[in-house]
């Protein structure tokens, strides 16, 4: 993972803040995210970035949360047409029916549990893994699930920035 000075980065830190706006909303739908990260731009390192995101997510509250995670399609289905959930999600992309229908239920009672999607950071984890993270974070208190959906948005948000300052053009 980078840790220095991209093109991307540079880009970021110099585009206008409608086009900054615009990519932070892509990396996470909280507003109140993307304004603490716009707020102290330019940045002088990619981990200078990145603390600043998890500042800003350690920052966020329940309803700011609740903004950030609605920008989030429930796993095993992926938003059409977007390949950052398709590509995150890539771990159901060969599950079995059953393991489909399964995460389905599984989603489903998550989220009349708690009211929100089940959110975990998807990269690289198999349909399996998440199956088991979903049963196993079903059984929480609505306060712990909020932090452990703090910390997987967190994890995503890095991925993602990652990406907004590796490219290599805008995209």
């Amino acid at each position: 993972m980078t840790s220095g000075t991209t093109p991307g980065l540079t880009r970021f830190n110099t585009s206008a803040d409608s086009d900054a706006v615009a990519a932070l909303h892509e990396v996470c739908s909280s507003s109140a995210w993307g304004s603490k990260i716009l707020a102290q731009r330019p940045y002088a390192t990619v981990e200078a970035l990145f603390l600043a995101s998890d500042a800003a997510m350690a920052e966020l509250t329940a309803g700011d949360l609740a903004e950030a995670m609605a920008g989030h399609p429930p796993i095993g289905r992926p938003k059409a047409g977007d390949p950052t959930s398709s590509r995150e999600q890539s771990g159901m992309a060969g599950a079995s029916e059953e393991l489909k229908a399964e995460m389905l239920e599984l989603n489903l009672a998550y989220q009349d549990k708690f009211g929100h999607v089940f959110l975990i950071c998807a990269t690289g984890k198999t349909g399996e893994e998440m199956r088991d993270a979903v049963r196993e974070r079903i059984e929480h208190s609505p306060e712990q699930e909020r932090e452990i959906v703090r910390t997987e948005l967190g994890k995503i948000n890095r991925i993602r920035l990652t990406r907004l300052v590796e490219e290599e053009s805008a995209a």
